[in-house]
């Protein structure tokens, strides 16, 4: 195996870094935005979610007790665990405390995302998980490392590669007929400042574009388990493909996650070309390491059963666990790309009855599309988990020519507008803007709206990114008392 791998010291150490990393990130999103969105009175509070469901559907510390303050302990534990992998000071000492900090990590932030409920519900949440727990057995930097958490690793690269590839051919025809980047950089969740540019491609390297990606992802995986140097030149496709998405768009830890994947198909000798550093002597991996190692292994065998059965199905899933423990599951990403974008806009008026002429103020999101001037920001690999799920809202929304039917609303939805109604500051610190610094509103509204991007010669003369154009309201004009109950 050694000959067919080559070694993996640099592997180690440079994969070890960036999970720390992505970790890191990770929790400074749980402090800054878990309390108002899931927190004791938080918009799917937590305590309400426990007492509906039993340790068994969703393992966590937080079945056992929740409170916003063992919340913010399990938070800055996890900053401090990440913050000392990341300097290298968990690798340092015996087995057991590199193993150990590496599990808590996974403890901490699978108690998070198993009670996190809409808020904790993407695809890279299950991937950061199922990452983690794995990077628990590479190993302090003094010991010889396995290459089987390595092979682990490689083989979820291949889930998350070839997963997206096919879910992409069979969900959605524009796939097939290479036309999808037509809309995607201009209807993707959170654009940043480059995708107007992206938008704005010929459609010959658009179609060009789609061709490459099919090719990354549904024939380059099968490279990671070739031989060196093949192994290695796989690894550096998908990664070159990651930081084009990467450039590109938002998508939290995503593509990062991806990338820090990428590095497992490498050996030192590839690596050392990019970052040169000797390799020191290491000790042999003790004989019961060895031990644990197999039975870690021969786990992965068997969780892989159900994902590789859904790789070859015609109704195959998409970000799907089979366990609680979010151990081997399967991915995909944009099964089906979105023809128009529609934006819902959040406006509050302070004046005590609603008249033609009322004065409406528009409530701005961090990332999310709203004032049409505004230029698209970046954020990633940071996490904007309110502006996501309000960019989900229109997907439920049936558009017919110049309205809408809404079958429902969202719990959370309600409630966030009921807490911009009582001025609530944790919410408010969520948005970029507020625009009744003064005092809450008396009513507020949510309007539907279609979002174009601008031409050159729009932009050019207006300086706008967007251009969009009311479709219906959402939610109507709404006071406080109306909201009471929800």
């Amino acid at each position: 195996m050694e000959s067919y791998f080559g070694d993996v010291w640099l592997v180690r150490l440079l994969f070890q870094r960036a999970m720390a990393a992505i970790y890191l990130i990770a929790f400074i999103v749980v402090l800054r935005q878990f309390k108002p969105l899931l927190g004791e009175r938080g918009l799917l509070p937590v305590p309400v979610f426990t007492g509906q469901v039993g340790f068994r559907d969703a393992p966590s510390i937080f079945l056992w007790r929740y409170s916003d303050r063992l919340l913010e302990i399990v938070g800055w534990s996890g900053v401090a665990i990440s913050t000392a992998a990341l300097c290298g000071f968990t690798e340092r000492g015996p087995i057991w405390v590199s193993v150990s900090c590496w599990l808590l990590l996974w403890i901490f932030y699978l108690s998070i995302v198993n009670v996190g409920q809409r808020f904790y519900g993407f695809g890279w949440e299950s991937m950061l998980l199922e990452a983690g727990f794995f990077t628990a057995f590479l190993g302090p930097a003094w010991m010889e490392p396995s290459r089987i958490p390595v092979l682990v690793l490689r083989w979820m690269l291949f889930r998350t590669e070839l997963g997206a590839g096919l879910i992409k051919l069979r969900h959605d025809r524009c796939w097939r007929e290479l036309t999808c980047l037509y809309y995607h950089y201009e209807t993707q969740p959170l654009p940043n400042p480059l995708s107007w540019y992206f938008h704005r491609l010929p459609k010959w390297m658009h179609r060009f574009a789609v061709l490459f990606s099919h090719f990354v992802q549904v024939v380059v995986p099968f490279g990671l388990f070739a031989p060196q140097p093949y192994a290695s030149l796989a690894g550096g496709l998908i990664i070159f493909h990651q930081l084009w998405l990467i450039v590109s768009g938002n998508y939290s830890w995503l593509n990062w996650l991806t990338v820090a994947l990428g590095i497992t198909a490498f050996n030192d000798f590839a690596l050392k070309i990019v970052v040169p550093m000797s390799i020191p002597q290491t000790a042999s991996i003790p004989l019961v390491f060895h031990g644990l190692l197999y039975a870690i292994g021969a786990g992965a065998v068997a969780l892989s059963i159900q994902p590789a059965l859904n790789l070859f199905s015609k109704h195959q899933k998409m970000n799907h666990s089979y366990n609680r423990f979010h151990l081997v599951n399967t991915y995909g990403a944009f099964g089906s790309v979105t023809r128009e974008r529609y934006e819902i806009v959040i406006e509050g008026t302070n004046d005590a009855v609603i008249l033609p002429d009322t004065e409406w103020r528009e409530y701005g999101f961090r990332a999310k599309p709203g004032d049409p001037a505004r230029m698209p920001p970046q954020w990633a690999p940071y996490h904007l988990r309110l502006d996501w799920l309000v960019w989900f809202l229109p997907f439920t929304v049936h558009v017919y020519g110049h309205g809408i039917h809404i079958p429902g609303y969202e719990a959370w939805f309600l409630r966030l507008m009921r807490k911009l109604l009582e001025d609530d500051r944790a919410t408010l610190k969520l948005l970029r803007e507020n625009p009744f610094n003064d005092g809450p509103p008396r009513f507020v509204r949510a309007l539907f709206y279609q979002y174009r991007y601008t031409s050159w010669r729009e932009k050019r003369e207006s300086g706008n990114w967007w251009k969009r154009e009311l479709i219906d309201t959402y939610l109507p004009a709404t006071s406080l008392a109306e909201l009471k109950r929800v």
